[in-house]
């Protein structure tokens, strides 16, 4: 797409010079925007679905947004989450739309992209926090202390969520995994499903939606501390069809069948997977439970809120600026915005979180969420009559980043 096709300047300049001052001082960012409406023009991709871009003065250096607009009201909408196909794989979000036949999208969560800091280990570039595709559970959250991305606001998780439930809303959310492993004898409880990072002296179960990688990393590092060394106390069991039928001191690799879970086991949760026999019946269950809805989940991706009520989160970074992309919710869950900054030279200083958590509110969300930024930062969608989309910012590595996930726009039409 041309380089200012559509583009467009806020008319609140003097809203936003108001903002950009008090980000300077540290005062709350959104205390300026109250009231105040964006002039902007808007290109329809779909039905219900419509595309903006508009530069932002900030504290740091202009930025440029992208914006998708989608309203779920409309019965020719739908959103989902998008991925390879594993958790444990990467693609660029415009492979993951044409394959899906999405008409527009963003990257989602934050993932395991190095293993620096363990030499030898592979990166799984498995996703941070829990996913959920086309109500189907694929993971649960790595412990705070493991996840990749800025540091998270006070009182929240790598729990947290945004997600669509089947009523068609879309929420902010937390999700705990309840799972367990029960024998004749015993019930363990379960610590982790298809996580990069496992609980330190927990049992976690890996499926078939983890993929090929090794699953060593998942006994790497602690729950406070990512770059400790891995375990020297580890076991690994395979169970198929109900019974164990294999035992393995190091976590393996390579596809697991349908059908058959491996149980990953770090010190504590080591010694419990060596009592099991060859043979032995092992019953494995998880689910997802949130926290605040009782609605099931359609899809759900990780990453952390910045915006609940319209108003911001307490202690919000206001220092440092960078590339962002994030999602706001509006019209009582049934209006989803997707934003992604511009990488490209003359944008790349971005926006601190305390400003996007501002701009979202700008843009009439009144909760917002944080997905991954930087290079992963990138919002496609279709122009009109083209069959597949095309890339509309600039990805500040000059080119798409492979990602483990992001939020898939659909016309239902």
């Amino acid at each position: 797409m041309e380089r200012g096709r559509y583009r467009t300047v806020l008319t609140v300049l003097a809203v936003w010079s108001v903002l950009a001052g008090a980000a300077l001082v540290g005062a709350a960012p959104a205390g300026g925007v109250e009231g105040a409406t964006p002039s902007v023009a808007r290109v329809a991709i779909a039905p219900g679905v419509t595309y903006s871009e508009f530069d932002i003065p900030a504290a740091k250096g202009p930025a440029h947004a992208h914006v998708l607009s989608v309203d779920l009201r409309d019965p020719r909408v739908g959103v989902d989450l998008m991925y390879p196909g594993a958790v444990a794989a990467r693609a660029p979000i415009s492979q993951l739309a044409d394959a899906r036949g999405a008409v527009a999208g963003v990257n989602g969560d934050f993932f395991n992209i190095t293993e620096t800091q363990h030499p030898g280990v592979e990166a799984t570039g498995a996703s941070v926090g829990p996913a959920i595709a086309s109500g189907r559970t694929l993971k649960a959250a790595v412990p705070d202390g493991q996840r990749f991305g800025p540091a998270l606001p006070p009182g929240t998780s790598t729990k947290d969520v945004l997600g669509v439930g089947i009523d068609g809303r879309a929420r902010l959310d937390s999700m705990a995994l309840d799972g367990s492993v029960r024998t004749s004898g015993a019930r363990l409880p379960l610590g982790g499903l298809n996580q990069y990072a496992l609980p330190v002296g927990s049992v976690g179960a890996f499926t078939s939606d983890w993929g090929r990688v090794s699953r060593v990393r998942a006994t790497c590092g602690t729950d406070t501390e990512r770059a400790a060394p891995c375990s020297a106390d580890t076991h690994e069991v395979t169970v198929k069809d109900g019974r164990v039928v294999s035992h393995a001191d190091m976590p393996g690799s390579g596809p697991i069948a349908a059908g058959t879970t491996v149980l990953v086991g770090r010190e504590a949760g080591a010694q419990q997977l060596r009592k099991l026999s060859l043979g032995e019946r092992v019953a494995v269950t998880h689910r997802l439970v949130a926290a605040a809805s009782r609605i099931p989940y359609r899809f759900v991706v990780g990453g952390y809120p910045v915006l609940r009520g319209g108003q911001p989160l307490a202690g919000l970074d206001n220092a440092t600026a960078a590339v962002r992309t994030a999602a706001g919710i509006s019209d009582g869950g049934k209006r989803l915005t997707l934003l992604a900054l511009d990488g490209a030279p003359e944008f790349r200083t971005g926006l601190t979180i305390a400003e996007v958590a501002a701009v979202m509110r700008q843009l009439g969300s009144i909760d917002a969420f944080s997905l991954d930024g930087g290079g992963s930062s990138t919002l496609v969608a279709r122009e009109p009559g083209a069959a597949a989309v095309s890339v509309r910012n600039h990805p500040s590595a000059g080119a798409e980043r492979p990602v483990p996930n992001g939020i898939g726009v659909f016309s239902l039409r």
